[in-house]
């Protein structure tokens, strides 16, 4: 699977640019997971590559297919040099890992947890997936495998995550638009949920 991860990164490097940097993390049974950083001025980008290498499996199905199922990528965007958001490369390797780790299939409207926050002084210890086909377009593969998708994260607070349980991701995305919340903010506060 070494051609879906030279692909990947070539989409990658189409829709982004050249990384500046990159870092991979290696966990317990699970395929290594790099994140690269792409800076586009003032907003930089993280972007993982690795959780495309094998397809997402459905958590219940006694046997997981080697070709056919999902793919993706994760790309988070926040504005630069406010916050040391350098320290998110590790949750996003967490977080690109779960398919394989919890036999999670990750897709729009998903929230991850990872436990703790995204980066040193962050409000936000999950993030909500958002739809593809913004920043980076769909990565086709052949037959049968299906298309590598590029889902972008939007940080949520503790309080978000609760109200998104509750009223579901289009109600928090609405919110957040009808405030002007700026989601590339990292040190950004909760959206009013009154």
């Amino acid at each position: 699977m070494a051609d879906v991860l030279a692909l990947v990164e070539a989409r990658l490097r189409t829709g982004l640019g050249e990384p500046d940097a990159r870092a991979a993390v290696t966990f317990l049974g699970t395929d290594r997971v790099e994140v690269l950083r792409f800076t586009d001025g003032d907003v930089v980008r993280y972007a993982t590559l690795g959780m495309s290498s094998q397809p997402m499996a459905d958590p219940t199905a006694p046997l997981a297919d080697p070709i056919k199922g999902p793919r993706a990528e994760l790309v988070l965007s926040v504005r630069g040099g406010v916050a040391d958001t350098d320290k998110v490369l590790r949750p996003l390797a967490v977080l690109a890992a779960s398919p394989q780790v919890e036999g999670l299939i990750v897709a729009p409207g998903a929230s991850l947890d990872v436990g703790e926050p995204l980066w040193p002084g962050a409000q936000f210890t999950s993030v909500l997936v958002a739809e593809p086909g913004g920043l980076v377009e769909d990565l086709e593969l052949d037959e049968p495998m299906e298309p590598v998708r590029f889902l972008p994260l939007l940080p949520m607070t503790p309080n978000e995550a609760a109200w998104k349980r509750v009223h579901g991701a289009q109600a928090l995305q609405e919110r957040w638009l009808n405030s002007g919340t700026d989601l590339r903010d990292p040190l950004r506060k909760s959206v009013s949920l009154d």
